[in-house]
């Protein structure tokens, strides 16, 4: 049995157990997918209370729809589609998504930056890698850019390429035909190399 199998069966298990109101299988399943909630979050708002806020209630949801949990998707993807809709709605609240400054070393250490920057950059523009890793400045920059997208452009670019997501994984998230996942992650990725490649000019 594969390690994702073995997750999946292990989910099951715990969701089972906290059906019956068993606390310590509910701290498992928040401790297990906490932080990557939170990342994806924070990747779409931008700000580290708002995002640390926003996994809370994600969470609070989790907890108080779990006996709704049909089981037609994996556990960890139905709670990144209820984190990405709270984070949506949230950010579509706001006139204006506000970044505030990144400390990197804390937000990036899983994010491959140069890997990333090269996608979105033409050979014509882009940095030498060695140098892209070293800059804190472009990290800054990516994140900055990647605000300026729309939300549902963001979180296509969020889910795919930093979460590294499937496009089935991605539909189930959005609720969306897997045609539109493409269709909307390659306009995504045009809008945000387009934008950095302005920054960079």
């Amino acid at each position: 049995m594969n390690e994702a199998a073995s997750i999946r069966i292990d989910d099951a298990v715990l969701v089972q157990r906290c059906r019956k109101g068993d606390s310590e299988a509910t701290e498992r399943l928040i401790l297990r997918y906490q932080n990557r909630v939170y990342n994806i979050i924070y990747r779409m708002c931008g700000n580290a209370d708002d995002a640390a806020e926003l996994t809370q209630d994600t969470f609070v949801k989790v907890i108080e729809n779990i006996d709704r949990f049909a089981g037609n998707s994996t556990f960890y993807t139905w709670v990144f589609r209820i984190a990405v809709n709270l984070t949506l709605n949230f950010c579509q609240r706001r006139s204006k998504v506000a970044y505030h400054s990144i400390d990197v070393e804390q937000h990036d250490q899983n994010w491959q930056a140069t890997a990333l920057l090269k996608k979105f950059l033409s050979n014509e523009t882009s940095p030498d890698p060695a140098l892209v890793a070293q800059n804190h400045e472009l990290l800054r920059l990516l994140q900055e850019t990647l605000a300026e997208l729309d939300e549902p452009h963001r979180a296509v670019i969020v889910l795919r390429d930093i979460e590294q997501m499937t496009y089935e994984q991605i539909a189930k998230v959005l609720n969306l035909q897997m045609g539109t996942v493409k269709s909307r992650l390659n306009r995504a990725r045009c809008n945000l190399r387009d934008l950095l490649e302005k920054r960079l000019k």
